[in-house]
Parts: C-alpha cells; structure tokens; sequence
C-alpha cells in the first residue's frame, strides 16, 4: 500500500515527518525490515534523511499477513462501512468482540479474520479500533491495515471520535430529562470482572465522564441516548447502576432479567473524520429486535 507527502519545510528529517503523519516506530520498523521502502523524489532513502521543502515523499507499507493464532472463521457480517481503509460492522449481541481465554474462537474477530480471507485482500491481520462486551450490541470499528488503525487510535485519542448508545434502564428518581455523570470507575474490592464507582483517590480509580437524553420513559423503564467522553470498562454500566437505574438484563450490576436476557446496551452511533479522505462520516445502526420490542 502507497502513502505520498510533501515536505513543507527545509531540514526535517523524514523520520520527523512521518511521525506526523501518524506512522509509529513499530510501523517504520515493519516498513524498513519487511519489504517496504521509503522514496524521497523517487530516490531510496532512510529515516534520518533530512528534507529540502516540496520533498516529495513516497512510503510503501508492505502487506500484513495473518495472525497465525487466530481462527478465521465464516459468518455473515452486517456491513454498514467500508473502504479500503477502515469497516465498520453492526455486532450482534452474544458474540465477544476479540478472543481471550474464555473465547478462543467464535469471537467478531475471527469473522473478520474469515471475511478478509475469502475477499482475498492483501492484507490479512485484523486490527480492532474499537470493541463492545460480548452481550453488548452495535457498531463496531475494524482498520483494514496497520496504518490506519495507528491514525485512529491517535484520532481516539484527541476525542476525535464519537460513540452513541441507546440503552434501556431501570426507571430512577436521579434520572433527569439530560445530564452529566462524573465520577470515577476503579476495581470493584474482591472482584477482577466488576468495576464500581470508587473515591478518586482509590488506588484504581479513573476519570470517567457519561452524558446522556432522555429519549422515552415508561413506568418501569427509560430509553437514555447516551455519549461517552471517556472509555472505562462497563463504564455506562456501572455509571447507571449509580443512579439507581441498572440496565435492564444487567444482573451485574442490579438489572433484572425479566424483560431482555442481556444488558439492553446497544452502540447506534459513530461519527468521526476519515484520516486518510477528510470527510465527515456518520454511521448509524437501528435497534436490534430484542430492545426494540421492548418499546
């Protein structure tokens, strides 16, 4: 893959340059010991090059193979994006988003993996963005090369990026018409899954930052839209679970089971700028059945 720049100033080292553009160490390591190269007006060079102004500059990537540990595996994937960069797919809820010791396989990851195989694209190695718990529902982010997924963690980074949900919660008197939830997420004591609000000066304690609308509210339960401006773990869980509004089928963290047998957490959203094109994109998924028939 072919990536060219322009040098807009006289003595920056090329490696400088492409720092800037977003190309890790480990990537530069990758282009120089396994097949790319780097061309400064058409001329083979290395990385403390120093350029003139109007340099131009030409990086081949080379192609990612496999991940040899990781099954790939056919199933149909609901595509809402795709480029040559980056996919977006709409996760179904009961499928874990990467595999771990308890999912070795079966995982959206190795559906990926699968589905990259069969469309025969030169590069084979998944790369996850963004991720959703298992029994959480929506959009999810893959980058299609190694590159693009390190211009958008760095877009990840800078908030460039953001992430709506809808989740259907226990009706509470601390909900409001829209709000602002800010307290700090850590380790639950005597737990290594459950997180819990903690003191900030816990000793895993973290900022996190939830804002949320009220959509639609009923007796017992309340559709909230929801932003996350941080990205703890079961960071809305835990955040509603603390107003004393769990998500339904969160038995977690207080949500009953009775109307929906999962946390009702569903991923809508996703808008942020291409790192390559510049455009707005802004991508939507509808609610999954299982919540919907709930309304």
């Amino acid at each position: 893959m072919r990536f060219t720049f322009n040098a807009t100033q006289d003595g920056v080292l090329l490696k400088t340059l492409l720092k800037q553009q977003g190309i890790s160490k480990k990537l530069l390591a990758k282009i120089k010991f396994d097949g790319g190269q780097l061309l400064v007006n058409g001329i083979k060079e290395n990385a403390i090059f120093k350029l003139a102004k109007n340099d131009q500059v030409i990086v081949d990537i080379p192609s990612e193979q496999a991940t040899p540990t990781l099954v790939q595996q056919a199933m149909p994937l609901n595509i809402v994006y795709e480029d040559d960069h980056l996919l977006v797919i709409d996760k179904p809820a009961g499928i874990a988003s990467v595999t771990g010791q308890n999912y070795p396989d079966k995982t959206m990851s190795n559906f990926v993996a699968g589905y990259l195989k069969a469309q025969g694209y030169d590069n084979q190695k998944v790369h996850v963005v963004t991720r959703l718990d298992k029994d959480t529902s929506g959009l999810m982010l893959f980058a299609k090369h190694g590159y693009a997924h390190s211009r958008m963690d760095k877009l990840l980074q800078q908030k460039g990026l953001t992430k709506r949900y809808y989740a259907l919660v226990h009706t509470s008197t601390q909900l409001l018409a829209a709000g602002e939830i800010k307290v700090p997420i850590g380790r639950k004591d005597g737990s290594i899954i459950e997180r819990a609000v903690v003191d900030q000066h816990h000793p895993t304690a973290k900022y996190a930052h939830t804002s949320y609308q009220t959509v639609a509210s009923h007796a017992k339960f309340t559709l909230v839209d929801i932003q996350l401006h941080t990205g703890r773990t079961h960071q809305i869980r835990v955040h509603f679970a603390y107003l004393g509004a769990p998500l339904l089928g969160d038995d977690l963290y207080g949500g009953y089971r009775d109307q929906i047998l999962r946390q009702a957490l569903h991923c809508h959203t996703l808008s942020f700028c291409h790192p390559f094109s510049g455009e707005i994109i802004n991508l939507e998924a509808s609610l999954p059945k299982d919540m919907a028939r709930l309304l």
